[in-house]
């Protein structure tokens, strides 16, 4: 595999399950580090910021900095400057993630002039009232933008419901497409390879979703590979529109798989 030049990691469910490394995963990355190959931390996570993510993920050992993660809400926020400069947002989101959402102009609880939705991650805060609320400033006219179509993802309690099922939900009722910023848009993965200073065609994703990570990166020019952690399903494999370019038991395979011939 020697045109592999940088690699994307997922963090939830690949590096990390409830933020406890998954086995051999902190010997993998440091692997990397070691080898001098250039990666990227990307993930849909919205429940906390790129530094408090990088001060867990130290704390669990992996040798990380905040500059090194790329999440959904950075890209979100380079989103909305580009395409809706100055707009007046409505977050719905699990978890205080505005040191990430730099330049964005957020709501109160006045739901009047709201430009934009922006859906994160799920979590108690989507209440019924929450819901209706964006909603309402659906109707009204406002876009609605989505950091994740994630249906699930696993924690150390099982899978749990995501917030691609209330983004489907609102889409439905307010007939309307939502724009999806993070993992598996083009633009997410664009902006992460290109943060890595690598064509698209020399980078490698690892994730433990079939079609958001895997697949969605593969459509994007880069290499594609299925960790079995993490929310990892048999039946998701066999279901999806392509295969992947490979499968690892883990992350911890990685280091044998880049050096292959």
């Amino acid at each position: 595999m020697g045109r592999v030049r940088a690699v994307l990691l997922d963090i939830d469910g690949v590096l990390t399950v409830s933020w406890q490394p998954v086995p051999g995963a902190v010997a993998a990355l440091e692997w990397l580090r070691a080898a001098g190959v250039p990666l990227a931390l990307v993930t849909n996570t919205t429940s906390r910021t790129r530094q408090s993510m990088a001060s867990a993920l130290r704390a669990a050992g992996f040798p990380v900095t905040a500059e090194d993660i790329v999440t959904a809400p950075t890209v979100a926020a380079a989103y909305l400057q580009d395409h809706y400069p100055g707009a007046r947002c409505l977050l719905l989101n699990s978890g205080d993630i505005g040191a990430d959402l730099t330049g964005i102009t957020l709501a109160d609880d006045d739901s009047a002039g709201v430009d934009v939705v922006v859906i994160g991650g799920a979590g108690p805060e989507f209440s019924y009232s929450a819901i209706n609320r964006a909603f309402r400033c659906l109707q009204d006219g406002a876009r609605l933008v989505a950091m994740s179509r994630a249906l699930y993802w696993r924690t150390s309690d099982g899978l749990q419901l995501d917030s691609g099922a209330f983004v489907a939900g609102l889409e439905q009722a307010a007939h309307m497409q939502a724009e999806v910023v993070g993992k598996p848009a083009a633009a997410f993965f664009e902006f992460a390879v290109g943060g890595l200073g690598v064509p698209s065609g020399a980078a490698l994703m690892v994730g433990d979703d079939v079609d958001n990570d895997v697949i969605a990166a593969q459509r994007c020019g880069l290499t594609g590979v299925l960790a079995r952690t993490g929310k990892y399903n048999a039946r998701a494999l066999a279901a999806a529109p392509a295969e992947p370019d490979h499968v690892i038991d883990s992350i911890a395979d990685l280091p044998a798989l880049l050096g292959r011939a």
